[in-house]
Protein backbone atom coordinates (compact mmCIF):
# COMPACT_ATOMS: atom_id res chain seq x y z
CA UNK A 1 0.00 0.00 0.00
CA UNK A 2 1.17 3.36 -0.32
CA UNK A 3 2.60 5.88 1.87
CA UNK A 4 -0.18 8.62 2.37
CA UNK A 5 0.15 12.02 4.42
CA UNK A 6 0.21 12.80 7.96
CA UNK A 7 -2.22 11.84 10.39
CA UNK A 8 -5.17 13.93 11.86
CA UNK A 9 -4.78 13.93 15.45
CA UNK A 10 -7.83 14.00 18.08
CA UNK A 11 -7.22 16.14 20.80
CA UNK A 12 -3.73 16.88 20.72
CA UNK A 13 -0.10 15.18 19.11
CA UNK A 14 0.56 12.18 18.81
CA UNK A 15 4.50 11.70 19.67
CA UNK A 16 6.46 9.38 17.57
CA UNK A 17 8.95 6.80 18.91
CA UNK A 18 9.17 3.58 20.88
CA UNK A 19 6.86 3.68 23.58
CA UNK A 20 6.32 7.46 23.74
CA UNK A 21 3.08 8.91 24.61
CA UNK A 22 1.56 12.92 25.31
CA UNK A 23 -1.48 13.37 26.64
CA UNK A 24 -4.42 15.23 24.75
CA UNK A 25 -7.20 17.17 25.44
CA UNK A 26 -10.16 15.60 26.56
CA UNK A 27 -13.05 14.55 24.62
CA UNK A 28 -16.60 15.46 26.31
CA UNK A 29 -19.37 13.69 25.26
CA UNK A 30 -23.04 14.37 25.33
CA UNK A 31 -25.77 11.80 27.47
CA UNK A 32 -28.51 9.88 25.51
CA UNK A 33 -30.85 12.04 23.99
CA UNK A 34 -34.25 12.76 25.18
CA UNK A 35 -36.10 10.38 23.02
CA UNK A 36 -34.12 7.39 24.08
CA UNK A 37 -34.88 8.19 27.88
CA UNK A 38 -38.63 8.58 27.12
CA UNK A 39 -38.21 4.99 25.45
CA UNK A 40 -37.09 3.48 28.42
CA UNK A 41 -33.61 4.24 29.54
CA UNK A 42 -32.55 5.12 33.14
CA UNK A 43 -32.73 8.99 33.68
CA UNK A 44 -29.71 10.76 33.91
CA UNK A 45 -27.58 12.61 36.51
CA UNK A 46 -27.17 15.90 36.61
CA UNK A 47 -23.80 17.90 37.45
CA UNK A 48 -22.22 14.60 37.39
CA UNK A 49 -19.18 13.56 34.70
CA UNK A 50 -17.81 9.89 34.46
CA UNK A 51 -14.39 9.68 32.73
CA UNK A 52 -12.49 7.22 30.73
CA UNK A 53 -8.86 7.27 29.90
CA UNK A 54 -8.23 5.58 27.11
CA UNK A 55 -5.08 4.62 25.36
CA UNK A 56 -4.90 4.34 21.36
CA UNK A 57 -1.93 3.64 18.90
CA UNK A 58 -0.01 1.23 16.98
CA UNK A 59 3.02 -1.11 17.17
CA UNK A 60 4.69 -2.66 14.42
CA UNK A 61 7.37 -5.44 14.06
CA UNK A 62 10.21 -5.84 11.18
CA UNK A 63 9.88 -9.07 10.32
CA UNK A 64 13.48 -9.63 8.99
CA UNK A 65 14.37 -12.06 7.09
CA UNK A 66 10.97 -13.13 6.41
CA UNK A 67 9.83 -9.47 5.26
CA UNK A 68 9.53 -8.83 1.56
CA UNK A 69 9.03 -6.30 -0.67
CA UNK A 70 5.16 -5.43 -0.22
CA UNK A 71 5.34 -7.47 3.32
CA UNK A 72 7.81 -6.12 5.53
CA UNK A 73 6.08 -5.54 9.21
CA UNK A 74 3.40 -6.73 11.09
CA UNK A 75 1.48 -4.33 13.03
CA UNK A 76 -1.43 -4.31 15.71
CA UNK A 77 -3.39 -1.15 16.30
CA UNK A 78 -5.48 -0.82 19.55
CA UNK A 79 -7.64 1.53 21.87
CA UNK A 80 -7.49 0.20 25.78
CA UNK A 81 -7.57 1.27 28.89
CA UNK A 82 -4.56 3.20 30.13
CA UNK A 83 -3.29 0.18 32.52
CA UNK A 84 -4.76 -2.49 29.26
CA UNK A 85 -8.43 -2.27 31.29
CA UNK A 86 -11.25 -4.09 29.79
CA UNK A 87 -12.90 -1.58 27.79
CA UNK A 88 -16.06 -3.39 26.81
CA UNK A 89 -18.19 -1.94 29.81
CA UNK A 90 -18.16 1.28 28.33
CA UNK A 91 -17.27 0.36 24.35
CA UNK A 92 -19.94 -1.83 22.20
CA UNK A 93 -17.94 -1.80 19.19
CA UNK A 94 -14.72 -0.07 17.05
CA UNK A 95 -14.58 0.46 13.83
CA UNK A 96 -10.89 0.32 12.14
CA UNK A 97 -10.95 1.82 8.69
CA UNK A 98 -7.82 0.90 6.79
CA UNK A 99 -5.96 1.68 3.74
CA UNK A 100 -8.39 0.94 0.48
CA UNK A 101 -5.48 -1.59 -0.54
CA UNK A 102 -6.41 -3.99 2.18
CA UNK A 103 -8.95 -6.36 1.38
CA UNK A 104 -12.29 -5.89 3.62
CA UNK A 105 -10.81 -2.32 4.82
CA UNK A 106 -13.43 -1.88 7.42
CA UNK A 107 -12.60 -3.70 10.30
CA UNK A 108 -15.85 -4.11 12.69
CA UNK A 109 -14.68 -5.20 16.43
CA UNK A 110 -17.70 -6.02 18.48
CA UNK A 111 -16.07 -7.06 21.59
CA UNK A 112 -13.29 -6.06 23.68
CA UNK A 113 -10.28 -6.14 23.16
CA UNK A 114 -10.72 -3.94 20.27
CA UNK A 115 -7.37 -4.30 18.18
CA UNK A 116 -6.25 -6.13 15.47
CA UNK A 117 -3.37 -7.39 13.55
CA UNK A 118 -2.45 -6.94 9.93
CA UNK A 119 1.22 -6.82 8.06
CA UNK A 120 2.65 -4.84 4.89
CA UNK A 121 4.94 -2.17 3.84
CA UNK A 122 3.45 1.17 3.61
CA UNK A 123 2.28 3.36 6.40
CA UNK A 124 -1.41 5.61 6.52
CA UNK A 125 -3.70 7.25 8.49
CA UNK A 126 -5.87 4.80 10.43
CA UNK A 127 -9.57 6.13 11.34
CA UNK A 128 -10.85 4.69 14.27
CA UNK A 129 -14.83 4.96 15.13
CA UNK A 130 -15.86 4.22 18.90
CA UNK A 131 -19.63 2.82 19.08
CA UNK A 132 -21.14 3.32 23.37
CA UNK A 133 -23.47 1.25 24.36
CA UNK A 134 -27.33 2.67 24.14
CA UNK A 135 -27.19 3.82 28.02
CA UNK A 136 -24.02 5.72 27.77
CA UNK A 137 -24.00 7.41 24.70
CA UNK A 138 -26.08 7.70 21.16
CA UNK A 139 -23.00 9.81 20.09
CA UNK A 140 -19.81 7.82 17.90
CA UNK A 141 -16.17 9.25 18.74
CA UNK A 142 -13.70 9.46 15.84
CA UNK A 143 -10.08 9.33 16.65
CA UNK A 144 -7.42 9.58 13.88
CA UNK A 145 -3.78 7.60 13.90
CA UNK A 146 -0.73 7.40 11.74
CA UNK A 147 0.94 3.98 11.42
CA UNK A 148 4.34 4.22 11.91
CA UNK A 149 6.58 1.43 10.75
CA UNK A 150 9.66 2.93 10.50
CA UNK A 151 11.55 4.54 13.82
CA UNK A 152 12.96 8.22 13.59
CA UNK A 153 15.99 7.22 14.40
CA UNK A 154 16.70 4.79 10.99
CA UNK A 155 20.30 5.18 10.70
CA UNK A 156 21.11 1.71 12.20
CA UNK A 157 19.77 -1.11 10.94
CA UNK A 158 16.55 -2.76 12.01
CA UNK A 159 15.38 -4.92 14.46
CA UNK A 160 13.01 -7.38 14.89
CA UNK A 161 13.07 -7.26 18.80
CA UNK A 162 12.53 -3.81 18.63
CA UNK A 163 8.86 -2.30 18.60
CA UNK A 164 7.68 1.09 16.79
CA UNK A 165 5.04 2.20 19.34
CA UNK A 166 2.98 5.56 18.67
CA UNK A 167 0.16 6.05 21.35
CA UNK A 168 -2.11 8.90 21.72
CA UNK A 169 -3.88 9.06 25.23
CA UNK A 170 -6.97 10.76 25.95
CA UNK A 171 -10.13 10.68 28.46
CA UNK A 172 -13.49 10.57 27.39
CA UNK A 173 -16.01 12.07 29.45
CA UNK A 174 -19.50 11.48 29.77
CA UNK A 175 -21.45 14.55 31.37
CA UNK A 176 -24.78 13.40 33.01
CA UNK A 177 -24.74 10.16 32.47
CA UNK A 178 -27.44 7.52 33.04
CA UNK A 179 -28.47 5.93 36.22
CA UNK A 180 -27.54 2.37 34.97
CA UNK A 181 -23.99 3.71 33.56
CA UNK A 182 -23.41 4.93 36.75
CA UNK A 183 -24.28 1.86 38.61
CA UNK A 184 -22.45 -0.62 36.11
CA UNK A 185 -19.31 0.92 36.45
CA UNK A 186 -19.12 2.41 39.83
CA UNK A 187 -16.36 0.16 40.75
CA UNK A 188 -14.98 -0.51 37.06
CA UNK A 189 -11.00 -0.07 37.01
CA UNK A 190 -10.89 1.78 33.71
CA UNK A 191 -13.69 4.10 35.05
CA UNK A 192 -13.09 7.04 36.69
CA UNK A 193 -16.32 8.23 38.94
CA UNK A 194 -14.89 11.06 40.96
CA UNK A 195 -18.08 11.77 43.33
CA UNK A 196 -21.57 10.12 44.46
CA UNK A 197 -23.93 12.43 42.48
CA UNK A 198 -26.55 13.89 45.05
CA UNK A 199 -29.20 11.77 43.41
CA UNK A 200 -27.91 8.79 43.94
CA UNK A 201 -29.96 7.43 47.17
CA UNK A 202 -27.87 5.41 49.29
CA UNK A 203 -28.03 5.52 53.65
CA UNK A 204 -25.37 7.97 54.87
CA UNK A 205 -22.62 5.40 56.17
CA UNK A 206 -22.25 3.38 53.24
CA UNK A 207 -22.51 6.68 50.73
CA UNK A 208 -20.10 7.95 53.01
CA UNK A 209 -17.78 4.93 52.29
CA UNK A 210 -18.10 4.63 48.62
CA UNK A 211 -17.16 8.37 48.38
CA UNK A 212 -13.76 7.64 50.07
CA UNK A 213 -13.49 4.67 48.22
CA UNK A 214 -14.12 6.23 44.83
CA UNK A 215 -12.01 9.44 45.98
CA UNK A 216 -9.22 7.13 46.90
CA UNK A 217 -9.19 5.00 43.74
CA UNK A 218 -9.39 8.23 40.98
CA UNK A 219 -6.09 9.22 43.07
CA UNK A 220 -4.01 5.51 43.00
CA UNK A 221 -5.31 4.90 39.55
CA UNK A 222 -3.90 8.20 38.05
CA UNK A 223 -0.54 7.91 40.13
CA UNK A 224 -0.51 4.43 38.64
CA UNK A 225 -1.26 5.28 34.85
CA UNK A 226 1.42 8.45 35.61
CA UNK A 227 4.25 5.41 36.78
CA UNK A 228 3.44 3.48 33.68
CA UNK A 229 3.77 5.73 30.90
CA UNK A 230 7.14 6.95 32.23
CA UNK A 231 8.04 3.58 32.83
CA UNK A 232 7.04 2.73 29.17
CA UNK A 233 9.32 6.05 27.81
CA UNK A 234 12.15 4.76 29.69
CA UNK A 235 12.21 1.39 28.41
CA UNK A 236 11.03 1.71 24.81
CA UNK A 237 8.46 -0.80 24.77
CA UNK A 238 5.10 -1.55 24.44
CA UNK A 239 3.02 -1.36 27.84
CA UNK A 240 1.67 -4.69 27.10
CA UNK A 241 2.45 -7.66 24.86
CA UNK A 242 -0.18 -7.63 21.86
CA UNK A 243 -1.28 -10.90 20.12
CA UNK A 244 0.90 -12.13 17.06
CA UNK A 245 -2.41 -13.27 15.83
CA UNK A 246 -4.59 -10.90 13.52
CA UNK A 247 -8.90 -10.39 13.95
Amino acid sequence: MPHTSSARKHGGDQSEGSGSVLKSQRAKMGGIANDSEKKGSSKRLKDVEISVPIVYGTVSFWLGKRASEYNSHKWTVYVRGTTNEDLGVVIRRAVFQLHTSFNNPTRVVDSPPFELSESGWGEFEIAITLYFHSDVCDKQLDLYHHLKLYPEDDSGPQSTKKPVVVESYDEIVFSEPSESFFARVQNHPAVIVPRLPATFNLPPPEADELLKLAAARQQVQAYIVKLRRQMSLIDGQPQQSLPTSGH
